[in-house]
């Protein structure tokens, strides 16, 4: 059993359902319950995002939480549920009628952790909160918010400080799959600006197979990287949470201008790829003026967009020779493509 606790818009409702998925893709059957009865809508988004993670939801209205709490315990073993996930109420601030209630479902049901969520971009405030619960109701650990913000996650190292509480969470976005174990050692790697390389490799092997991976690099190293490939990588991006999440993991990408990379371009470069022949995505180099102008229709775009996409798979395939022959310099490179306009301005 495992209780969500926290303050109002830290996310403990989403979060509850990012858990749902987690444990239901270990092969778990887990239950979410609704036990935020005040906030508007409340139920109804638990409802939601339960169906959206095909994790079921356990209701009963705006009854007393910790009545709702004990009937879904019962619930749970009539049906099956091996993880029962209570989503509590919050408040806009701490207050006594909110501890209350959760010491209250604490004494009617048996909670194995309690879960605090805590926003890692609200600084000194997360300290304050966490120290609250953990002396009001007593906290087993901590998931963390927000961590693909800008900040680097220094209220890690303070949550931890004043709870002696374990981070056991980290949620890395505003998609229900962006939930990802806390690994102390990669925290602080970024925290000093060195990037998070292993979490970069398996979110990569999370949506590429190995085979996949080493035909796509086989093929760029051999200069035989084409339209359908840089295709297909985009489709990799977006599935890894994009550039800019990208970016924060990889060592020195913090050097590197993250605006440069226009995560908005992304659909318009797709779009323009869509419209080419498959013949004219095998050798880009066919792609006359009178091609161009047929595919900037095709899109919706124009004729500079197309140019602005053919120049920058160019300048993809000279940094790719310059990788052969230094690879030290590929972060360098990189920077350079940004700097020079990266994939900024499609279809404006």
């Amino acid at each position: 059993v495992l209780m969500m606790c926290g303050l109002q818009g830290n996310g403990k409702t989403t979060h509850a359902a990012k858990l749902g998925r987690y444990y239901r893709s270990q092969g778990r059957r887990p239950l979410l319950v609704a036990c935020d009865v005040y906030r508007p809508a409340a139920i109804e988004q638990l409802k939601i995002v339960g169906e959206q993670v095909n994790v079921p939801v356990f209701t009963m209205g705006t009854e007393k939480p910790e009545l709702i709490a004990e009937k879904a315990m019962a619930y749970a073993r009539d049906h099956g549920n091996d993880i029962v996930i209570l989503d509590t109420a919050g408040r806009l601030q701490i207050d006594d009628a909110l501890m209350d209630e959760l010491v209250r479902i604490k004494q009617h049901v048996e909670v194995d952790e309690t879960l605090l969520v805590v926003d890692a971009m609200s600084g000194q405030e997360a300290v304050n909160v966490a120290k609250t619960f953990n002396e009001k109701i007593g906290i087993t650990g901590v998931i963390l918010t927000k961590t693909d913000g800008d900040t680097r996650g220094g209220a890690a190292l303070s949550v931890l400080a004043v709870t002696g509480k374990p981070i056991y969470f980290q949620g890395t976005g505003e998609k229900l799959e962006d939930l990802e174990p806390f690994y102390p050692a990669r925290m602080s790697s970024r925290i000093l600006g060195m990037g998070d390389v292993l979490s970069l490799i398996e979110k990569a092997q999370s949506v590429q197979s190995d085979k996949e991976a080493e035909d796509a690099a086989k093929r760029l190293m051999e200069n035989k990287f084409d339209m359908n490939d840089l295709l297909a990588q985009f489709k990799q991006i977006k599935k890894m949470g994009g550039a800019s999440a990208l970016l924060a993991m990889m060592p020195g990408g913090n050097q590197i201008d993250a605006d440069a990379l226009d995560e908005k371009a992304l659909p318009h470069i797709e779009a323009i790829i869509y419209s080419m022949t498959p013949e004219e995505r095998a050798k880009p180099s066919i792609i006359n003026p009178k091609r161009k102008r047929r595919i900037a229709a095709g899109c919706g775009l124009t004729v500079e967009d197309v140019n602005k996409l053919l120049k920058q798979y160019d300048m993809m395939q000279k940094m790719m020779k310059k990788v052969k022959r230094n690879p030290k310099g590929f972060m360098r490179s990189l920077g350079n493509l940004g700097g020079m306009g990266g994939f900024k301005g499609f279809g404006r």
